[in-house]
């Protein structure tokens, strides 16, 4: 049975046996062959944890000897694209970032939930211990919050812009990113343009939004992390997988230099994708088969991709406990 990053196994199809049953005479003694030949399979079938068994590993915990990185964090209230929004992001910067040296980077969407040291994820955690073993680059890790809408009186309540920024289809999200966020990042600290040194991650609707700007803006990221991304019909986002099979298509002969660049740059993209079986199947879709075809989609068209499927439901606590691995893969020809 083949391994899944964190220790865990991939779960097998399940077996099919079929059963020619003779005449009534010979009833009870097919099915007391059946149950034995069951309990033989039940006996010697893997197993696949659950949810409950995905725990932090030693590269998700800070370890003696380990440089540790800085943590510092901002406000970002001016906003064109989303006139209004506030939202706090952190900047994560690793001992050994020199400034001489362009940094690669990763963005994180829902990124308090990403950069805090007691959550699924502690994602500058595993950055230390990653870095300073090489199994990753030097990266600077910029951890964003969706944003909201301050209560326009005392005792009001704000209003949350997180679906529209992170469900939408189109280049909004990666603009604000791109055009004003970012900027402000770059202007600090040295980071890598080459995209298959920048990585956007999230989970649920922002798995999805980090697909989004790597899909709008293939030129800018080339790499995704999705965490039970929310490739469903909450607003738009299950048309994916066709738009990704039609890349399959050549250039038409009409199709200008910018499109035959984009398709190119977009093959050129590495996705990783996580979920569990016991994801939400609701109203907007199913999880667990929306990122399947997302993974099939991929895989189609031949884009670098990989899909662990768990057992776990929407939450973070699989993604957490396999993310040393996964930032592993995600990294894994990239100079250390």
């Amino acid at each position: 049975m083949p391994s899944l990053p964190g220790g865990c196994l991939r779960r097998s199809y399940p077996v099919h046996i079929r059963i020619a049953f003779s005449p009534a005479a010979d009833i009870l003694l097919r099915m007391k062959q059946l149950l034995a030949l069951a309990a033989l399979l039940l006996a010697s079938a893997p197993t696949t944890p659950a949810a409950t068994d995905y725990q932090l590993g030693p590269d998700s915990q800070p370890q003696p000897g380990t440089p540790t990185g800085t943590v510092e964090k901002f406000t970002f209230k001016t906003s064109k694209i989303y006139p209004g929004t506030e939202r706090d992001y952190w900047v994560y910067v690793p001992k050994q970032y020199d400034a001489a040296k362009p940094a690669a980077l990763m963005v994180f969407q829902d990124g308090g939930g990403y950069q805090g040291n007691n959550g699924s994820f502690r994602a500058p955690v595993v950055m230390d211990n990653l870095i300073h073993k090489k199994e990753m680059p030097v990266t600077i890790g910029v951890f964003i919050n969706p944003g909201s809408v301050p209560p326009a009186e005392p005792g009001q309540k704000g209003r949350s812009n997180r679906s529209y920024e992170y469900d939408s289809m189109g280049d909004a999200y990666a603009r604000f990113l791109l055009e004003e966020l970012l900027p402000e990042v770059e202007a600090k600290w040295k980071i890598t343009h080459d995209p298959a040194g920048r990585c956007t991650v999230g989970i649920s609707s922002g798995g999805i939004a980090a697909f989004t700007v790597a899909w709008e803006r293939p030129d800018s990221f080339g790499k995704v992390i999705s965490h039970i991304g929310s490739f469903t019909n909450i607003r738009g986002g299950h048309v994916y997988p066709a738009l990704i099979r039609k890349l399959v298509k050549e250039p038409a002969p009409t199709a200008t230099e910018a499109e035959k660049t984009r398709r190119a740059q977009l093959l050129k993209l590495r996705v990783f994708l996580q979920d569990g079986s016991s994801d939400l199947d609701n109203l907007h879709g199913n999880w667990p088969l929306s990122n399947k075809e997302v993974f099939t989609a991929l895989k189609f068209v031949k884009i670098d991709t990989d899909f662990i499927l768990g057992d776990g439901g929407h939450s973070g606590k699989q993604g957490g406990a396999i993310l040393p691995d996964t930032m592993r893969w995600i990294w894994r020809d990239y100079a250390k």
